[in-house]
């Protein structure tokens, strides 16, 4: 048995939100939501609750417990708002997590309860909202994912960049295109850029372009603030050490790409088809084979 001094220092090392993860890894909803009953009783309104409650809101999305993950996601949603009352949403990290899984919820749950276009006008409202503040990009991210596929392709902001000058998407008519949304940060995004070399070697001969935004983060090297003119040189650093197999990927460097396109998940996936239209959005990694059929079916068309 371990001595009760070692149980409570690892108690301290674990916060209620790793706790409920955990749980809901396990799909074991009902310990999940005691542990948040009894933080809550403990505790009171923290944003540690308030993240917790979101991620139990979002395990019951994905368990398609619609009812139940709309109802965690409202108190998700108050118990944000209550904890705005005294400071700004973004003055500390995990209130912009649990209020922007708050409207995610609500909205996915909505549109997968027939409610699409209600859902869209309520992100719509949200991103209106909080315009100014960090989970805006999140916001426009689930906007996308219910209403852009099938619409124009945004345009691009090409004023910086890295690597050759990239091309706007109305030159690319005649051309799909797949644009590969990525961070200097992003470990998947790292991990996915050999499979995008592997669908350019295959697919440019056959009219496919391959454009990759980023933008600056405000840091470099180990996190460390950085101003533009530093960190600028040191993501086309961290492009030629991890995406070099990409050396015909331009790279527009704009802030605006990622609003206009919701990216707050990085790598984003995005195909556009060469009238234009979004054929494809999504956030997170693909797997190669299925990437691969889509832009088959887009260069078919």
């Amino acid at each position: 048995m371990l001595p009760a001094l070692f149980l409570y220092a690892a108690m301290l090392d674990t916060t209620v939100v790793d706790t409920v993860r955990s749980y809901l890894a396990q799909h074991n909803f009902d310990a999940a939501e005691r542990q948040v009953r009894e933080y809550r009783t403990h505790s009171g309104v923290t944003p540690e609750l308030a993240e917790a409650v979101s991620w139990i809101a979002r395990g019951q999305l994905d368990a398609k417990n619609y009812p139940r993950a709309d109802a965690y996601a409202a108190d998700a949603r108050k118990l944000s708002e209550t904890l705005l009352q005294k400071r700004k949403l973004d003055a500390e990290p995990l209130l912009p997590i649990a209020l922007g899984a708050s409207i995610e919820v609500h909205a996915q749950a909505l549109a997968a309860q027939g409610a699409r276009s209600e859902a869209v006008a309520f992100l719509r409202d949200q991103a209106k909202l909080f315009a100014s503040t960090s989970i805006v990009e999140r916001i426009r991210k689930n906007v996308n994912l219910l209403s852009l596929e099938g619409k124009p392709a945004p345009e691009l902001d090409e004023g910086q960049w890295l690597g050759s000058k990239p091309p706007s998407l109305a030159s690319l008519r005649g051309h799909a295109v797949l644009l590969f949304f990525w961070a200097h940060w992003c470990s998947d995004c790292k991990g996915e850029a050999p499979l995008i070399a592997d669908l350019q070697r295959i697919y440019s001969p056959k009219g496919l372009a391959v454009i990759g935004p980023t933008k600056l983060y405000g840091y470099a090297a180990n996190g460390e603030d950085a101003a533009p003119a530093v960190e600028k040189p040191y993501i086309d650093k961290i492009r030629l050490q991890f995406y070099g197999m990409l050396p015909h990927m331009p790279a527009p460097l704009s802030a605006a790409n990622f609003q206009a396109y919701g990216a707050s998940t990085v790598p984003t996936i995005v195909l556009v088809d060469s009238a234009g239209i979004v054929r494809l959005y999504h956030p997170g990694v693909m797997p190669e084979a299925e990437l691969s059929a889509r832009i088959q079916a887009v260069l078919r068309k």
